[in-house]
């Protein structure tokens, strides 16, 4: 964040690329952003950089309406289906380790292979399975979710092109009315 001389603090742009996005309407049921309607941001919209990026508003509305697609529904559904109980079972194991570790001390220290006890071999179990999860969740996102992902990514960015085609225009009707307008006041 640079301060520039001479300006108030409200009026500070941070440098941030997703500072614009972020500050946008986002989750505001209104749509009017922050409480000086320029989308919960302190810097005017021309200001911003934002002219390119379609309305706060009109962006929310797209987001919203793939969340209650049902390919987002199968995508979300998937997900849950794998990292619920992946999660859950590696906290079990986890939390049985180490109730193990503090609980049954001869156990732990029961000797498996000369100076290797059962201690070391559940400890680098837990390696073992953090390897192991990780690969499955990076497997089954492959497999099952990443090309419904993708394929709702490009639904949205064609969204978007679409809606921001549609205020170039409007903006450039607005732009032609002005100067046909200025133009009738000067004859």
């Amino acid at each position: 964040m640079e301060k520039q001389e001479g300006r108030a603090a409200e009026a500070v742009r941070l440098d941030d690329p997703w500072y614009d996005a972020l500050a946008s309407d986002w989750g505001d049921p209104g749509g009017t952003g922050g409480s000086d309607g320029t989308g919960g941001t302190d810097v005017p919209p021309a200001a911003s950089g934002s002219a390119s990026r379609p309305a706060g508003g009109a962006a929310c509305d797209i987001y919203r309406e793939v969340q209650r697609s049902a390919a987002f529904q199968e995508v979300r559904g998937r997900y849950r289906r794998f990292v619920v109980p992946a999660s859950i079972a590696f906290l079990v194991w986890y939390l049985a380790y180490v109730v193990a570790a503090t609980t049954a001390p001869g156990l732990m220290a029961r000797p498996v292979a000369g100076a290797v006890n059962v201690a070391m071999v559940a400890g680098l179990g837990q390696f073992l399975s953090t390897f192991l999860l990780t690969w499955a969740y990076a497997r089954h996102a492959r497999l099952y979710r990443d090309r419904a992902a993708l394929e709702l990514r490009w639904v949205v960015f064609d969204q978007e092109r679409v809606q921001e085609r549609v205020q170039e225009q409007a903006h450039q009707q607005a732009h032609e009315q002005a100067h046909q307008q200025a133009e009738g006041a000067a004859r």
